[in-house]
């Protein structure tokens, strides 16, 4: 008995991989909003400039919005603007730099589970 070949296209077994890979985006999604929602606080205690502030609120709302579009193809490269925006934002306060990059490694991820689910 010889073992699988890695390139076969096996089926996931789910029986909608499309609906369980949004899912999956959406809660990764709803999860960067409510961190970034919950930074909001420790950034106004430390001081942190008010632009940082309002990036955080903005990308939070943003995030929101992307999970109720991630049935478009696109929704899902528009979501890597989130760690990108954040690490952009670093020189306002190094929590943002920290958070852009745990977000890139979760979308990443999150990219990866999808490729590999709808294969």
């Amino acid at each position: 008995m010889s073992a699988p070949d890695p390139g076969d296209a096996r089926p996931s077994g789910l029986r909608n991989p499309p609906a369980a890979v949004r899912g999956a985006g959406a809660g990764a999604l709803a999860a960067m909003a409510l961190i970034l929602l919950m930074g909001i606080v420790p950034l106004v205690r430390l001081d942190a400039p008010a632009a940082a502030v309002v990036v955080i609120a903005v990308l939070a709302a943003l995030a929101i919005v992307l999970c109720g579009l991630l049935k478009r193809d696109w929704a899902w490269y528009a979501a890597i603007a989130i760690p990108v925006t954040l690490l952009a934002s670093s020189f306002l306060h190094v929590a943002l730099g920290v958070l852009g990059v745990l977000f890139a490694l979760l979308w990443a991820y999150m990219l990866h589970v999808r490729r590999s689910v709808l294969r």
